[in-house]
């Protein structure tokens, strides 16, 4: 307690007072607060033994039934054995009297069709006594069931702690293992290329050595036939020299030629001689060039059969690679689906709705009055309000300060829009009043790479995630549409000619929901987007043709609520898996009070609907809250627009944007108080780990 000095004993007992009073306020809200829980107990209790109750008269009812069935059972064996008889006795008659057998014979039709009938119903009434049977064996498994679900309740509340812990370092894990798989994987494909190659190689050099094989084959077959030739040529020649020897012989013994003719047989004898010499020569050569091409050959032939082997073991190397590579991608897929599924089981633990607060800068001429938690639990998640020498306390999924950068805010909502590619209905829009930074935070300024906003860095990463998963098969459709409500009426930010519509014409657009809770506007512009910067084109014509206007809270102020669509359809031909995500970027126009925005004329309008359809999506939040039968989705264009995004398994985040000088804290309080009841909703799966251990405690 402080007070004015040391001895200033009565301001501390005031605030003494002060604080008691809050402590006894807080003592009686959890005392009501346990009286109720007490009170829901006893309830449910009492509506326990009225369905044991109601399970014990059905039990009896239904003994009373079987008995009866039983009786009926009885009586018609009974009535089955007389009837028996009297077909003995009606046969006996026959034999006995052959004139009446007409008579006798329809009689005896009849009879056969009564006990058919009878047969008929005493198995219908078989088939009864066994459904009845099976209606009291359900009931016993129904009682069962309940008694096992409420032990399964209790169990569920105490592990699901430990669940999101080990559900946390399993995704880390995997997401290691990923990372590893696909370095891996890339470096299988990488040596497979380079093996191919090799192998490319050795096909190539294994046809040359085949080709130059052949034609040394070639050539050796032309050197034998030539040495054959000339081996036949000497042998010829060597016989006519013989015979020539002989001659001279002859001639010398016989006829005494003279020494002319001797001489130039001699001649004729050494001319062949020499040629004979030189045919053998050639003969050697030509033998040396075999010997030489028979080594060649044999060198082919081991290089030959040595490219074979090395052909078969890089053979089996790429098809082991190719095994290792389908098993490495099949674990990536595998990996990819409990990624999914752990991702989407994370999110749903902290909330399929959940609220997001964001501060911004104090200007020059601005003085602040808030101010955050410095430690403990509230650390990151709280912020304080000082009005009227009040302080107001909130705590949210997340706060920003002053100081957070565009960057920051992304980073906590990424796993938002990695839901969106995963196949779910993603939805954000920025909550806040007049010039407090919600066009800012969700469209930023995407020429400056660091004060791009939400919208702009969501298509970023979309599309980045994209093109890494088309290496594991996935490609991926997108469309955009860009729309806005202005005054209750829909216009369509992308279409080429709006000027009917500018100047007061009634809007062409209506919503329709299809049955499997897909949105479609009649007649908005749709266009096909394969890149981002395809999307920031359209992005800037949107932004061009928004509607703005100035009012005393803000010079360029939103008066319109901006819709960016972005549907996503994504197909992986090898698991034959197909996902259809749709991501919803919203920025609300401005909430302000009538009196503090000094609008007129068009401007009073514009803030009138604006009030309006954002009160209508309170409404509609906290019907959904509160499980209403009828939730009043139509009472606003906005809320009918967004109807599929706030139920089921659809993801919504809420930014709630605050100025921070002394004169918004009238509305920042405003603003913080409906992000504070949309923060305690319960909207689909239950959403925080706090509250079901406090509900498990209760």
């Amino acid at each position: 307690m402080k007070g004015k000095n040391k001895m200033d004993y009565k301001g501390k007992s005031e605030q003494m007072i002060e604080y008691i009073k809050k402590l006894r306020a807080c003592i009686k809200w959890l005392l009501e607060r346990e009286d109720a829980n007490l009170a829901e107990i006893v309830k449910l209790n009492g509506l326990l033994e009225a369905a044991e109750k109601h399970h014990s008269q059905i039990v009896a009812q239904l003994k009373s039934a079987i008995e009866e069935s039983k009786t009926i059972n009885e009586e018609l064996q009974k009535q089955y054995a007389s009837l028996e008889e009297n077909l003995k006795k009606v046969e006996a008659e026959k034999m006995d009297a052959l004139r009446s057998y007409g008579d006798e014979k329809e009689t005896r039709i009849a009879l056969e069709s009564s006990r058919n009938e009878l047969l008929e119903d005493l198995s219908r009434l078989k088939l009864e006594g066994k459904r009845l049977n099976e209606q009291i064996k359900m009931l016993q498994d129904t009682n069962k069931r309940l008694q096992e679900y409420n032990t399964s309740l209790q169990q569920y509340n105490s592990n699901l702690q430990a669940d999101v812990t080990k559900n946390g370092e399993t995704i880390t894990k995997l997401q290691k293992e990923k990372n590893t798989m696909v370095e891996t994987m890339n470096g299988l494909k990488d040596h497979a290329n380079s093996v191919k190659m090799q192998l490319d190689l050795a096909k190539s050099s294994q046809n040359e050595a085949l080709k130059q094989k052949n034609e040394l084959l070639k050539e050796v077959d032309n050197l034998r036939s030539e040495l054959q030739q000339v081996r036949e040529d000497r042998d010829h020649k060597l016989v006519e020299v013989h015979s020539l020897l002989a001659e001279i012989g002859t001639y010398k013994e016989m006829t005494g030629k003279s020494a002319v003719e001797l001489d130039n047989v001699m001649t004729r004898s050494t001319a062949l001689e020499e040629i004979c010499s030189a045919q053998q020569e050639r003969i050697k050569l030509l033998e040396v060039q075999l010997a030489s091409t028979n080594e060649k050959l044999k060198r082919s032939d081991l290089t030959t059969i040595e490219s074979m082997t090395e052909y078969e073991k890089q053979k089996r190397m790429s098809e082991d690679l190719q095994l290792r590579l389908e098993e490495a991608e099949q674990q990536i897929i595998d990996g990819e689906k409990l990624r999914k599924k752990l991702h989407n089981t994370i999110l749903e633990l902290k909330g399929n709705i959940r609220v997001f607060c964001r501060v911004r800068p104090l200007l020059s001429n601005e003085s602040g009055a808030i101010s955050y938690p410095k430690s403990g639990e509230n650390l990151g998640h709280g912020i304080e309000l000082t009005h009227n020498a009040q302080m107001y306390a909130f705590t949210f999924d997340k706060v920003f300060d002053q100081l957070a950068s565009q960057e920051d805010v992304f980073i906590e909502i990424s796993q938002l829009v990695q839901s969106a590619l995963d196949g779910y209905k993603v939805c954000i829009f920025a909550y806040g009043q007049t010039g407090s930074g919600k066009t800012y935070t969700m469209m930023g300024k995407p020429e400056i790479h660091d004060q791009k906003g939400l919208i702009p860095r969501s298509l970023e990463q979309i599309f980045q995630t994209s093109q890494t998963l088309v290496s594991q098969g996935w490609k991926y459709n997108m469309q955009a549409s860009m729309l806005e409500i202005y005054n209750e009426t829909i216009r369509d930010l992308l279409a080429n000619n709006r000027t009917s519509i500018q100047d007061g014409g009634v809007s062409k657009y209506s919503i329709k929901h299809d049955t499997n809770g897909n949105t479609h506007v009649s007649d908005l512009t749709i266009v096909d987007v394969s890149s981002f910067n395809e999307v920031s084109s359209l992005l800037k014509r949107a932004a061009q043709s928004r509607s703005v206007g100035r009012t005393q809270m803000n010079e360029e102020s939103s008066r319109s609520h901006c819709v960016f669509t972005l549907r996503i359809f994504g197909v992986n031909e090898g698991t034959d898996q197909q996902v259809e995500g749709v991501l919803n970027l919203i920025d609300l126009a401005g909430s302000e009070r009538l009196n503090k925005s000094g609008a007129t004329g068009d401007r009073l309008k514009e803030t009138q609907a604006i009030n309006k359809s954002l009160s209508c999506l309170s409404d509609v939040i906290f019907s959904i809250a509160k499980k209403d039968e009828h939730v009043p989705f139509r009472n606003s264009k906005l809320t009918y627009l967004l109807q599929p995004c706030l139920g089921g398994d659809s993801k919504t985040l809420m930014f709630v944007n605050l100025s921070p000088e002394v004169s918004s804290t009238g509305e920042s309080i405003c603003s913080l108080r409906f992000a504070a009841r949309v923060n305690s909703c319960e909207i689909g799966i239950p959403r925080r780990q706090t509250q079901i251990r406090s509900l498990s405690q209760g």
